[in-house]
């Protein structure tokens, strides 16, 4: 039987940047008809590989064969030209235009006139047989996030790609988004294009790939076919150590709210209403969790929950007291902590690691004694910290924004975590996202034994698999408001992926 295809062949790639090996002698090799999964913790090296693939970087040694022929990829233009696509996971589409409009940006055989009548007839062929819904004419803003992706898919194709690169693809999608997906790469990889997919999410993985390959600290450890391996082998190889099972278990305790939302009304960085009367109770020792699509008044919820945001109406209680449009700084000394959705926001760039470990913390008797602050004992704990949440950085005197976009998710969970006293209220937003499964697993352990101390947790995730494994009650954000509500022992994939398109609670068939 012959042999498929060598789409890509990467030979021994290294790259360096400032104080870090991303790449050492790494290889990969892409088949055609292939899924071929990407994994590996955060600053293994996987995405730089796939970044140099597509030109984003350039190697500071090694070959890459596609097709067989040796190639110089200088640039995102040269790798479109090879037939290579990317969908990042932050799309990058023109809202206010159409879908086609959207596809035809850059593409080199348009022509000097348009003519959308031709365009959008190829382009209803490509969704017609991937059994897509999305419309050529249908602006890019009226679309939910996995049409979005649809469209990032459909643009590479439309290019030309036999070689599609998805970067952590399912992080914005509902699981029935998810299943679509998949079917659209299996459907791909029949017609004989290649399909690399970078993912954190080992099930998924062993659902889709054909092939898989682990990194560890820039290199490559091993590629064998998924059907011969299963999740604990492959989290062992990504780690280098076994991973315990985080055991879920019954509400720690209840009693009084610690944290009460009643009626609340708020606006996004638009002045539109992202939040319609939502109420809500949080209880001592209690995880609760928000589903929902990204963009449905999540974040704007959780952020006037910490005092990041004014609310038009309604009231928030904070074990009883009223904290109502008060400042941020007011809810960290009544104890609330907050690991913020977008980490660089909170981040302290030109500030060393150390420095922004202790930016909520530097008056603690530990590190300061009056105005004056012991850097030793400062630099001692950030170095503590930095092994424990496997921060990757040459030192705590290192710049903060040197760091990866992980590394920096993993520093800020860091700071609130294992530096704020007196914690009643720990306010989360996608915690793992971007992380590892051992930095996965060492968060979710640190929220759990949280929430047996009696604080209170608010986890607003998009990974159902998530908060299913933590939450003691769920609610699902739809349009800015709860669409329903589910305690721990009614949790149902298919119920909470229908309520986040919008299906109410009630309607939801058992």
């Amino acid at each position: 039987m012959e042999s498929p295809e060598k789409l890509v062949e990467m030979r021994s790639i290294t790259k360096r940047f400032p104080g870090v090996l991303a790449n050492d002698s790494a290889s990969f090799t892409l088949l055609r008809g292939e899924v071929h999964a990407l994994l590996g913790e955060n600053g293994a090296g996987k995405t730089t590989l796939m970044n140099i693939l597509y030109g984003l970087y350039t190697p500071d040694a090694g070959e890459i064969f596609v097709r067989g022929r040796r190639v110089q990829i200088r640039g995102p233009k040269d790798a479109i030209s090879l037939g290579i696509g990317m969908v990042h996971q932050q799309f990058r589409l023109i809202p206010t235009h159409t879908v086609a409009e959207n596809i035809i940006v850059g593409a080199r055989d348009v022509g000097f006139v348009l003519r959308f009548g031709r365009i959008n007839e190829r382009l209803s062929e490509l969704i017609k047989y991937y059994g897509w819904s999305i419309s050529p004419t249908s602006k890019v803003w009226q679309l939910t996030a996995g049409e979005k992706q649809q469209v990032e898919i459909l643009k590479a194709l439309y290019r030309g790609a036999e070689i599609l690169i998805l970067d952590e693809p399912t992080s914005v999608l509902t699981p029935q988004e998810t299943v679509v997906l998949f079917q659209t790469l299996r459907k791909m990889a029949s017609q004989g294009l290649g399909v690399v997919l970078i993912s954190h999410k080992l099930d998924e993985v062993m659902a889709v790939s054909d092939r898989v390959t682990v990194m560890r600290r820039g290199r490559t450890i091993v590629t064998k076919p998924t059907r011969e391996t299963n999740q604990r082998e492959l989290a062992f190889l990504m780690v280098g150590r076994e991973l315990s099972e985080l055991e879920a278990r019954p509400m720690a305790a209840g009693g009084k709210p610690v944290l009460e939302a009643s009626g609340l009304q708020i606006l996004d960085d638009k002045g539109l209403l992202a939040v319609k009367n939502i109420s809500l109770r949080l209880f001592r020792g209690e995880i609760l969790g928000v589903a929902g699509v990204s963009g449905n008044g999540q974040e704007e919820l959780i952020e006037a929950l910490v005092g990041l945001r004014k609310v038009r109406a309604g009231k928030i209680l904070l074990d009883g007291v009223e904290m109502t449009n008060r400042p941020s700084a007011d809810f960290i000394r009544e104890g609330v902590a907050y690991i913020p959705a977008e980490s660089l926001r909170y981040t302290a760039a030109d500030m060393t690691v150390a420095e922004n470990i202790i930016l909520k913390s530097y008056r603690n008797r530990r590190f300061s004694k009056r105005i004056f602050i012991n850097w030793k004992t400062v630099y001692d704990e950030a170095g503590k910290i930095i092994k424990d949440f496997n921060i990757v950085t040459p030192s705590p005197f290192s710049k903060a924004g040197n760091l990866s976009g992980g590394n920096i998710q993993r520093l800020v969970i860091a700071r609130e975590l294992n530096l704020q006293d007196n914690i009643k209220v720990i306010v989360a937003a996608y915690p793992s996202k971007g992380l590892d499964v051992a930095s996965t697993e060492f968060v979710q352990r640190k929220l759990v034994e949280a929430r047996e101390k009696g604080v209170g947790i608010i986890l607003l995730s998009e990974d159902l698999e998530e908060l299913f494994l933590l939450s003691d009650r769920i609610i699902v954000m739809y349009r800015g408001e709860i669409v329903g509500e589910l305690p721990r022992q009614q949790f149902d994939l298919e119920k909470v992926g229908l309520m986040m398109t919008g299906v109410k609670g009630a309607e939801v068939k058992a």
